[in-house]
């Protein structure tokens, strides 16, 4: 336990940030595993509809720094090129 104010409050806004990380991370993930999904249903439609959502809601985790910049460039690509290999089939 804290035992000085300060480290109180880094103590509750570590905790206020933890919830907030842990709600973005769980957006990416449900969304990519909806992409996913759709992929291995291959319906090229909804993969159309999906991919731009899914980059947005990638770099918007980014952006409140969930997700490493590498790693969303990662998953950005590895993800469009399957959506593009799905949809050329």
């Amino acid at each position: 336990m804290p035992n000085h104010k300060s480290a109180e409050k880094r103590m509750r806004q570590s905790e206020a940030r933890r919830v907030i990380n842990k709600s973005n991370r769980t957006r990416v993930r449900g969304q990519i595993r909806k992409l996913r999904a759709a992929l291995t249903a291959g319906d090229a439609g909804k993969l159309k509809e999906l991919l731009p959502t899914t980059i947005s809601i990638i770099d918007k985790a980014v952006q409140k720094g969930a997700l490493h910049r590498n790693a969303a460039a990662r998953h950005k690509s590895r993800l469009t090129e399957a959506v593009t290999q799905a949809s050329s089939k």
